[in-house]
């Protein structure tokens, strides 16, 4: 099975709303460590698909859907920063 298969599961609506949610989590809460911040865009992910898809019905396709949207976000944080930090003048915090 090609993993590009799960890419038919990503929801962008659910995945920029976990994205902004996260950042805005990392960002201005000190106390909330970063390890759980996947955990959290996984849950929220979840969340606000199941909402989306109230009306059509809910099914193992919505919830994994957004799980991996969740999930995705995250790696595109990851992906966004490490290319705007490519020569290191970014401080770590």
């Amino acid at each position: 099975m090609d993993i590009t298969y799960l890419l038919d599961f990503v929801n962008l609506l659910t995945l920029g709303i976990c994205l902004c949610v996260g950042y805005a989590m990392k960002t201005a809460f000190a106390w909330f460590r970063n390890k759980y911040i996947p955990l959290a865009a996984l849950c929220l992910g979840c969340i606000i698909n199941v909402l989306v898809n109230l009306d059509t019905g809910i099914n193992a396709a919505v919830v994994l859907g957004g799980m991996i949207s969740g999930l995705a976000s995250t790696g595109l944080y990851e992906m966004m920063r490490n290319l705007l930090d490519k020569d290191g003048s970014l401080p770590d915090k």
